[in-house]
């Protein structure tokens, strides 16, 4: 029987998967497209989705209780992302690790984020290495005994930042309403914005894109790294124009290519973002900056889970896609995502479930925040960590922070149950569609101008019993992930569309 005409049953429970057939994933490439919206394509040409969770495990975070502010990974993590379905980390790294001292790498720090892309890589995951900060740094915590002005409070310390490059102009560590609208923490942003030197001389902004080229350096030529995300939603904000964020962004580029090219590497994708306002506001793109053709814009989906909780915002995918435009119609990931776990409950509350069909309406990459998230983690404890208790954790697995424990129960099942979808991983030719019906278990993807020798069709289903009918495709084949499968076509050119339900009866 043909198979584009067959119905096809797959039960794969008795297989064993392993991650050696990942052992070298092919590198990816920003694909710009002003009219039409750019996308990620792989070295066959095939149009990449990049799915995942964001991994804070090796950045460095204020301790302000007890509990370190980060879990540690373990080696079973790489599998279990993967077999959530996810091919990919946004893996947070921070300068302060990076570089200890001016000019001072820390190549010990740099061998630790190495050896972790090549775990994520042998379970088929890239990893997207994220500059990480959130209010500049951990050394802009309230001074002991600080007395902060009316109206201010003792501000908590956060991470990103070395205490070399911070400049604080002697301002209060104090704040209101918001972590990034601290004197100090402004402070320590102009000074960056306009490259006041350090100790030493150097400028900071200098010694920031310098440290980059050394990343782009490390990761030339591997495959495994999807890019470089520059910053974390950095701080242009209060009087400091558009324009010195875009100028910063343009000097990044330039050092990230020069990185590469001294290794004799190849262009990985630069992911850039819009300043800390973005998650709040919903807009507000940095000025254009660069030709480069291997950017990728980066703003994060926030809307319904942070300020007023309600359904995510539509709107602010529509907006992203339109900044985009003005980059060249550069590709969209957003690097975070997310809200409370305790709202992946379903009718009438099924954010999750709603944010995720947005991303596959608008065929984004997205990246959710987080896959675990201590309960001295700053963003679990934004109260007074002496008298409040924690915030609850955003990430996969259920914390039990009671009596100041930090004890991870398991996994969030529910959670993850809602996280676990069906969707078109890796596309010959362009993705037409790719959507999941959570109710019916049910995936239909469509594509356009395949070619016969492309490279498979690689799709990810939640089960490992699997309904499934293709046309335009052959040569099936089903790896099981877990629960999940793994399922691949190649493509006989052109058109090709592919229906899988998952089996619910047996």
């Amino acid at each position: 029987m043909a198979l584009a005409a067959a119905l096809v049953l797959c039960c794969l429970a008795g297989l064993a998967y392993s991650g050696a057939a990942h052992a070298s994933m092919p590198r990816l490439k920003a694909v710009p497209d002003p009219v039409n919206g750019g996308h990620i394509a792989d070295s066959q040409g095939r149009e990449v989705i990049l799915r995942g969770v964001n991994v804070n495990s090796l950045g460095e975070y204020w301790q302000g209780t007890k509990n370190k502010p980060v879990l540690p990974l373990d080696r079973r993590d790489p599998g279990r992302i993967a077999r959530i379905g996810w091919n990919t980390v946004r893996l947070i790294v921070s300068w302060s690790k990076v570089e200890p001292a001016p000019g001072n790498y820390d190549e010990k720090y740099l061998k630790r984020v190495s050896t972790w892309i090549d775990r994520f890589e042998s379970q088929g995951v890239y990893t997207i290495v994220d500059l990480h900060q959130d209010a500049w740094g951990a050394t802009l915590a309230a001074r002991p005994g600080e007395s902060c002005p009316s109206g201010y409070e003792p501000a908590f310390g956060w991470d990103g930042a070395p205490g070399w490059a911070t400049l604080d102009n002697g301002e209060p560590h104090c704040f209101i309403s918001a972590r990034e609208l601290s004197p100090a923490v402004q402070a320590a942003w102009g000074n960056f914005f306009s490259d006041s030197p350090a100790a030493d001389g150097v400028g900071i902004q200098t010694r920031y894109v310098r440290m980059l080229s050394r990343l782009a350096r490390e990761f030339a030529k591997d495959s495994a790294v999807a890019g470089i995300d520059i910053m974390n939603e950095p701080g242009q904000i209060g009087t400091i124009p558009a324009s010195a964020l875009s100028s910063f962004y343009a000097r990044s580029v330039d050092a990230i290519r020069r990185g590469e090219r001294k290794r004799k590497g190849f262009r990985h994708m630069i992911f850039f973002e819009p300043s800390v306002l973005w998650s709040l506001i919903g807009s507000g793109a940095p000025p254009p900056f660069t030709d480069d053709r291997g950017i990728v814009y980066s703003p994060h989906l926030y809307g319904g889970s942070i300020g007023a909780e309600g359904p995510p915002s539509e709107t602010s995918f529509q907006t992203a896609l339109s900044e985009a435009a003005s980059f060249g119609g550069a590709p969209v990931v957003t690097g975070e995502w997310g809200g409370n776990p305790a709202r992946a409950t379903g009718e009438p509350d099924d954010y999750f479930l709603a944010h995720q069909a947005l991303q596959d309406k608008y065929g984004i990459g997205a990246m959710l925040w987080t896959w675990k998230q201590s309960c001295g983690d700053p963003h679990a404890a934004t109260n007074d960590p002496g008298t409040a208790p924690p915030l609850p954790p955003w990430n996969v697995f259920r914390m039990d922070c009671t009596n100041g424990g930090n004890r991870i129960v398991g996994l969030d099942q529910k959670f993850v149950k809602d996280l676990r979808r069906g969707y078109v991983r890796r596309a010959p030719g362009r993705l037409v569609r790719s959507t999941w019906d959570p109710q019916e278990l049910k995936l239909v993807g469509e594509g356009r101008g395949a070619k016969r020798n492309q490279g498979r069709l690689e799709v990810f289903v939640p089960s490992d019993k699997v309904r499934f009918s293709p046309r335009g495709l052959r040569a099936f084949k089903g790896v099981p992930l877990g629960k999940g499968t793994l399922l691949t076509f190649r493509p006989k050119g052109g058109k090709w569309t592919l229906r899988a339900t998952v089996n619910q009866g047996r």
